[in-house]
């Protein structure tokens, strides 16, 4: 649920960007049907997954939600990283955030071919509908976290996880500040 964090973490090879990206979207064993750059960013996502759910800046950021959102709150810390990041993407990245998402998008539509229907039912609103920039602002994480609460069959309190962004958002940015350069190391030695 990540995106701009996997786009972020991705380098410079578009075919593990978009893998990277399609982590979310495929389970289970990877076979042949994916081009080896690709299959390689979906490792590389998997690995991300991996690290950020033993990272103590992470399982901190978890413990800040309230647990009344259960197994959410690893999908909100997700999300208010994503948001993060696009606040203060000048920070960390020499293009802008409008130029990477434009870039990102041309990438992925490179290799529209091995994308699966649900990725390519989502694109048009990450990119043409811009939500990768809508996360910069509180409000477009509270609407992304509503979609996605519509989505599930049990959604919990999941539409009312905005709040906790609002209410948290200082120590949680002093998490994010602390995890996005030991998740950037650890995705470097991926990449050797």
């Amino acid at each position: 649920m990540n995106y701009v964090v996997h786009l972020f973490l991705s380098g410079t090879n578009p075919e593990v960007l978009a893998g990277n990206v399609l982590g979310d979207f495929v389970k289970g064993r990877l076979d042949e049907r994916f081009p080896p750059g690709i299959r390689r960013g979906i490792e590389i996502h998997r690995k991300i997954d991996s690290f950020a759910a033993g990272n103590a800046c992470f399982l901190r950021s978890k413990r800040r939600i309230d647990p009344r959102f259960g197994h959410f709150r690893a999908v909100m810390v997700d999300l208010f990283y994503d948001h993060f990041l696009a606040r203060y993407w000048d920070e960390y990245a020499p293009v802008s955030l409008e130029q990477f998402v434009v870039d990102s998008h041309r990438t992925l539509l490179r290799y529209k071919a091995h994308l699966p229907s649900r990725l390519l039912d989502v694109l048009p609103g990450m990119f043409s509908r811009q939500w990768l920039i809508a996360y910069r602002e509180e409000a477009g994480i509270a609407t992304a976290l509503r979609r996605m609460s519509e989505r599930l069959r049990k959604p919990g309190h999941l539409a009312e996880g905005g709040a906790e962004l609002v209410e948290k958002g200082e120590p949680l940015l002093s998490d994010f500040r602390l995890f996005l350069p030991e998740v950037s190391s650890y995705t470097e030695t991926l990449f050797i």
